[in-house]
């Protein structure tokens, strides 16, 4: 063999043990990526995740958003966050987000916890509400002065809540962390920034 055909013909055999090495690596069975947001880009895929009934699952999510009858109340998008069942093709729910417009500053529910840096808002173990910023409303095509992320989890009876107060902590801490991080996401899709 001709000396100057030496370093192409070891370019080519590793290639060669590259492509048949990566044909033997398992590549999950096929399955394309996961998309890494849910919810209209308002949720990470690991925040969804946080809300978990023991059951196991795949995350996915159904969105739908509807246009009110005025400028007032042109903001409405809702998402069901689902977990698939292992055994069928069944998807349960375990929250709900919805996004909506506000006439009225909805003030904030009995025995809940402020929502903490970055947002006004409150938030108990089945249901946590942040108030988009200022400015948002009109980036969003409402009129109205409000756009809120509401978080609509599972409820437990109140015996099981009074139970446990260490498991509703970490309740509140999940629901806070999905409205916080919706809100935050959903002001930067918008362009209105954060408080």
């Amino acid at each position: 063999m001709d000396r100057k055909w030496l370093p192409l013909t070891a370019v080519l055999g590793v290639a060669g043990a590259a492509v048949v090495t990566a044909s033997l690596w398992p590549d999950d069975e096929g399955k394309p990526p996961l998309p890494q947001t849910l919810c209209q880009g308002a949720l990470s895929r690991r925040t969804a995740e946080l809300i978990d009934d023991d059951k196991g699952g795949e995350v996915s999510a159904e969105e739908w958003e509807s246009k009110g009858k005025s400028s007032d109340y042109a903001v409405f998008r809702a998402c069901s966050v689902q977990r698939a069942d292992p055994d069928n093709d069944y998807r349960r729910e375990i929250f709900k987000l919805v996004v909506a417009d506000e006439r009225h500053d909805p003030g904030s529910r009995k025995d809940s916890v402020p929502l903490g840096p970055g947002f006004k808002g409150w938030a108990l173990p089945e249901e946590a509400k942040a108030w988009l910023p200022a400015g948002c409303a009109a980036r969003m095509g409402s009129t109205a002065p409000y756009i809120t992320v509401t978080f609509i989890g599972p409820s437990k009876k109140d015996e099981e809540q009074e139970k446990d107060s260490a498991e509703r902590d970490t309740a509140i801490r999940n629901s806070s962390a999905i409205v916080h991080e919706a809100a935050m996401n959903l002001a930067r899709l918008a362009g209105c920034g954060a408080t």
